[in-house]
């Protein structure tokens, strides 16, 4: 039997639930656990198998440890904010069981994407003979194990990597973020970054742009923005000279971003008011949809890939691999919008590849140095199909 602890019942979180209990030649026992108890409870109706569910504090490790212990898990996938990686993980090796997130550690006082604090748990990982999986979601996630597939079986060397994200979809709402939207904000606001010549260069904000032909969905305009996977892709894939990330932002969101930062909505710092301590960001979260609630009314799709440019038997070569999801679809399937969708099967076929023993090792390991083909095959049959275009023109204008 395979024991599977999920934390996190949001909109990601959810998914994982639901697709899990379609899955129960792996998942045997599935336990579903909140710091909002009435969202597992709403999932724990939805869902086509019977699971359990639990209240718990992921920024309280005793809480995590005692639960861990009352479920025995063989495996926790985090589905909480990145703020709880840290928890989770030391619950994780204090009770000698495997680990599984989508997003890497990210501190509640500095919008800041870094691997580092995660990485330094290598060496007490191992010790415990225990495995920590970081990224298992789409991007990062799926766009990293493209980048393992195009290393192994698309070139002899990979020169330039762009990471391309297009939410097309429309959810009606004047303004919403399709996943939690502190951390969204969060995301988009900081300094932009990319990796070239073996450094990383830093731009102000949401300041590069360019128009890209996105597979079923035609040309957006997309900005250059700084994501967690360039981190460890540049350390795990050999050769690469350039590494981007462009995310697509519409320009109602654009200018609704512009106002909330212009009068201190997006800050993280508190602030005193009426003699009580907020932080404006969570406040303006309070004020927006929760993501798992544009699902019913979302039409379009997303389409994610990595565009490749590099050398095969001595000659240039450029590849696409992508995927298209479609809003309506996710839907109908787990009640649940794409994005959420794209985040929380990557995570299940995580889960299921550690599990059957076909991801396996010891230690802090992001999900490009495992083998992607067995994922991919996997991802495929979950719902993501994935495709390969060798591209005779740039998908840039």
């Amino acid at each position: 039997m395979s024991t599977i602890l999920i934390i996190g019942a949001g909109a990601a979180g959810s998914v994982v639930a639901k697709k899990c209990a379609m899955n129960t030649d792996v998942f045997t026992k599935i336990h579903l656990a909140s710091r909002t108890l009435n969202k597992c409870e709403k999932v724990q109706k939805e869902v086509a198998s019977p699971i359990e569910i639990s209240q718990v504090d992921a920024d309280n490790t005793a809480e995590v440890i005692a639960l861990i212990e009352k479920v025995k898990p063989a495996i926790v996938v985090n589905m909480a904010l990145p703020y709880q990686d840290l928890p989770i993980m030391d619950a994780c090796l204090a009770t000698g069981v495997n680990y599984l997130d989508t997003a890497n550690y990210e501190p509640k006082d500095e919008a800041k994407f870094c691997y580092k604090w995660q990485w330094d748990y290598q060496e007490r990982f191992q010790q415990k003979g225990i495995l920590a999986t970081l990224g298992c979601g789409f991007d990062p996630g799926v766009t990293n194990i493209f980048c393992a597939y195009a290393n192994k079986h698309l070139f002899d060397e990979i020169h330039e990597i762009d990471i391309i994200d297009c939410n097309a979809g429309d959810h009606g709402k004047s303004f919403a973020t399709n996943f939690n939207p502190e951390i969204n904000i969060r995301e988009v606001t900081q300094r932009g970054k990319y990796w070239k010549d073996g450094k990383f260069i830093e731009i102000d904000p949401l300041s590069i742009s360019a128009m890209i032909n996105y597979p079923e969905v035609g040309d957006k305009k997309s900005y250059l923005i700084y994501h967690e996977e360039l981190e460890s892709i540049v350390k795990n894939i050999p050769h690469l000279k350039q590494i981007r990330f462009w995310m697509t932002f519409s320009d109602n969101y654009i200018k609704h971003l512009d106002v909330l930062q212009s009068v201190g909505m997006t800050r993280i710092d508190p602030v005193v008011y009426n003699g009580v301590e907020i932080i404006p960001l969570q406040f303006l979260k309070a004020l927006l949809p929760e993501p798992s609630s544009l699902a019913e009314n979302y039409t379009g799709k997303t389409s994610i890939g990595c565009v490749f440019k590099g050398i095969k038997e001595g000659h240039k070569k450029e590849y696409l691999i992508y995927n298209v999801c479609d809003h309506a679809i996710c839907n109908k399937e787990v009640s649940a919008q794409a994005v959420s969708y794209t985040t929380g099967v990557p995570a299940v076929v995580g889960a299921k590849m550690m599990l059957t023993g076909k991801w396996s090792g010891k230690g802090v390991i992001n999900v490009e140095e495992f083998n992607p083909d067995p994922f991919l095959e996997e991802l495929a049959k979950q719902g993501l199909p994935w495709h390969v275009v060798e591209l005779k023109e740039s998908l840039f204008s």
